[in-house]
């Protein structure tokens, strides 16, 4: 059945753009005139996909319908989604998921915190991979992954002093939180953090692993990664920082997890506890609040506080500052050609070891 619909579905798509035709203002006055509440979740799966790029077609005017935004990544060997589904269309989404084989009985994360911008269109693409890894999956087992642990198992394990605990997420989402006594790799990527692995775990091959990640995805990687190097005793928290939160509430389990959760949409975050365990990046007070460079030429992504923000304008540096009260055109010929496009930022848009750029910078004197 669900064939035969999708093939009616392919003749549909060449009737119509199946991307976002909108700008953002647009795209915000929409969600603002919305008057029901939606559900923000995530979830991936390892399987494999055939007709890649039909299926993701299908899928955009599926998903359209029920009007669910959000980014999604399909691949040959799966699917990456974060997502906000209108909640009256919940079961709907449900179904539509189970009426795919590949899909069926997906397990959901949903978030801790919702909002209702947390993502502002539909964006569904087609990778090689759903998380970038660098890998050579054909070079070792990527199905054999670490043991899952509840909440309760992963609280357990922690008590373990022999135990290391490795946060696999990039230095941006660890520093504003973390479980007490983790590892935390100074990386830009997941792929340079796959890499560092190796040297920070080097000798501790018969130790304890208790890994832990967003919601789990990156794991599976990093886990099967650390096993085909030797390592023994690899464990990963089921389900992420985002079930855990969940498991912990539910079941009032003492929260071993610091300041707060990093998340991949609009709301750059959410609370698991009231503790900020980060800093601004410009005056070193504490803070957990990140933002982009209001800069364009810019739009790094850093720590921030209030008061910064109000004496940078929401910029980064002084010089990022100065280029925002250019006249528009003049910003826009400053960031033509690859070489200014590559000045401010890498390709991920965010700059490692960032905190450096902020080292005695001072607001302009205000009259």
């Amino acid at each position: 059945m669900a064939n035969r619909e999708d093939s009616q579905k392919k003749t549909q798509t060449k009737k119509r753009p199946l991307h976002n035709i909108y700008g953002k203002e647009i795209l915000k006055q929409r969600l603002e005139a919305e008057n029901f509440p939606r559900t923000t979740l995530s979830f991936y799966r390892y399987v494999i996909l055939e007709n890649v790029e039909e299926l993701r077609n299908v899928l955009y005017l599926e998903w359209e319908a029920l009007g669910v935004l959000g980014r999604i990544y399909i691949a040959r060997e799966g699917i990456n989604a974060q997502l906000s589904v209108p909640s009256h269309n919940m079961e709907s989404f449900r179904k539509n998921l189970d009426s795919r084989e590949s899909f069926r009985d997906m397990p959901f994360k949903i978030a801790v915190e919702d909002d209702h911008e947390s993502f502002l269109k539909l964006d569904l693409k087609v990778r090689k991979k759903i998380v970038a890894d660098g890998l050579d999956d054909d070079a070792f087992d990527v199905t054999n992954v670490g043991k899952h642990l509840s909440a309760e198992e992963f609280n357990r394990h922690l008590e373990d002093q022999n135990a290391i605990v490795v946060d696999v997420r990039n230095h941006y989402e660890s520093e504003i939180g973390h479980f007490e006594n983790a590892i935390l790799p100074q990386s830009d990527t997941f792929r340079e953090e796959l890499q560092m692995l190796l040297e920070l775990l080097n000798g501790k091959e018969d130790q304890k692993i208790l890994m832990y990640c967003t919601g789990g995805i990156r794991c599976e990687k990093a886990s099967a990664w650390l096993k085909h190097h030797g390592y023994k005793d690899v464990n990963q928290l089921h389900g992420g920082i985002i079930s855990y939160a969940h498991e912990v509430s539910q079941k009032g389990l003492e929260s071993k997890f610091k300041g707060k959760n990093f998340v991949f949409d609009g709301r750059l975050q959410e609370s698991i506890g009231t503790e900020v365990i980060s800093v601004c990046h410009q005056c070193g007070e504490k803070s957990d609040r990140h933002v982009n460079c209001a800069n364009p030429g810019c739009h790094i992504l850093f720590i921030q506080c209030e008061k910064c923000s109000t004496a940078f304008e929401g910029c980064c540096t002084e010089e990022c500052r100065t280029i925002l009260h250019l006249p528009k055109e003049q910003q826009k010929e400053m960031r033509k050609g690859k070489l200014n496009d590559n000045r401010f930022f890498t390709k991920s848009r965010i700059r490692p070891k960032v905190s450096e750029l902020y080292l005695n910078q001072k607001p302009f004197e205000t009259a």
